[in-house]
């Protein structure tokens, strides 16, 4: 099988992490963003898979070698050179996905969720039909725009922009198969999938909907991150307990704690709810952590409080130092001891040596 991953341009609603990283090797729970993706789709047979992309970085290349020989599966770059929006890319690969009668899935590069690659082809299979968007439930519909299927069916009916009337529910959760036949209906230049292919197939009764169990989220932005690795870990805690920290550890408190066997813990800790810790992190005493992510290298000198924040790599949270508001820190950023900061961006290398008490960017 095939598959298609957008991945797009420089990743400017991550930044700063982007500013350092490109956005898939960004860690996700102590992994690669992409990574979660990649492994997902070779346990379910795909062999073949290509990332659109803006540009080719080369650091990708090199790391997305070493995937392919671990999950025995031929990752190929489709470079854009312009922007080709959501259904382009699809025509800049036919190479790839045409090549024979198979069906192909097609992916957003920041969704997380317990991929369903397997039931989802089987779904798209037993309909026959060109192609299935999957689709997840959400609480406030108005804000997305909504799938509303025939009625008594899985074909769907229409979509409607941020309605304003109740119409439903069900959203586009990122997450596509499509037979090669969609390959006739999109031309090589800049287009929207959602917003030109699939009402011709809507209107065609060519298209389904497949309802997403479980959590799901768009990470591609800080708040949506730090959302998404709270729904991530409520997950792993319920599949694969043991791979999160012990409750019973003396500083868990609250649970969904994700720890890299190298980072090193100090006394008198409280960590949790939903924290992950990365790589060679240190963490000093005293130190209070609740719903952050702390990326490799990173170091938390005694009595910190961060909250809410995604501490960049190699970067250093002074004593007695405060952090939340959504705040996330480039790499090798210091933030000397005692200062507050809420909802700071903060660029790397830069040093912290006074409050941020309003949210902002710090170039």
């Amino acid at each position: 099988m095939k598959a298609l991953i957008l991945v797009g341009g420089f990743g400017t609603r991550l930044r700063p992490l982007t500013l350092t990283m490109p956005k898939p090797l960004v860690e996700f729970a102590n992994r690669p963003m992409i990574l979660h993706q990649i492994e997902a789709l070779a346990e379910a047979g795909v062999t073949d898979i290509v990332l659109a992309v803006n540009y080719r970085p080369e650091v990708m290349v090199s790391i997305l070698q070493k995937y392919e020989e671990i999950y025995n599966v031929k990752i190929t770059f489709s470079v854009e050179t312009e922007p080709l929006g959501t259904a382009g890319p699809l025509a800049l690969a036919r190479d790839i996905l045409g090549k024979d009668d198979s069906p192909f899935f097609v992916l957003n590069s920041d969704v997380i969720c317990d991929f369903p690659f397997k039931k989802l082809k089987a779904f798209h299979e037993a309909h026959g039909d060109e192609g299935t968007i999957v689709v997840t439930k959400v609480e406030e519909p108005s804000k997305y725009g909504v799938i509303v299927n025939k009625s008594e069916s899985s074909k769907i009916d229409r979509f409607v922009e941020k309605p304003v009337e109740f119409v439903g529910n069900k959203i586009n959760a990122g997450i596509y198969i499509f037979n090669p036949a969609i390959l006739d209906r999109i031309e090589l230049r800049p287009t929207s999938i959602e917003q030109e292919t699939f009402p011709m197939m809507a209107a065609d009764s060519q298209l389904h909907s497949f309802t997403l169990e479980g959590f799901w989220m768009d990470v591609g932005q800080p708040k949506d991150f730090l959302t998404g690795t709270c729904l991530y870990l409520t997950n792993i805690n319920k599949i694969n307990p043991g791979s999160l920290a012990n409750p019973n550890s003396g500083y868990v408190h609250g649970g969904n704690v994700l720890v890299d066997p190298t980072a090193k813990i100090g006394k008198d800790c409280r960590i949790g709810p939903n924290v992950v810790i990365g790589p060679g992190v240190v963490i000093g005493d005293g130190v209070r952590l609740q719903r952050c992510v702390l990326l490799e290298g990173s170091s938390v000198k005694d009595h910190a409080w961060i909250k809410n924040t995604i501490v960049g790599w190699h970067s250093t949270i002074g004593r007695w130092a405060r952090l939340e508001g959504t705040s996330v820190l480039g790499d090798y950023v210091t933030v000397k001891d005692e200062v507050y900061i809420n909802g700071g961006s903060i660029l790397p290398h830069k040093s912290i040596s006074s409050n941020i008490t309003e949210p902002q960017i710090i170039m």
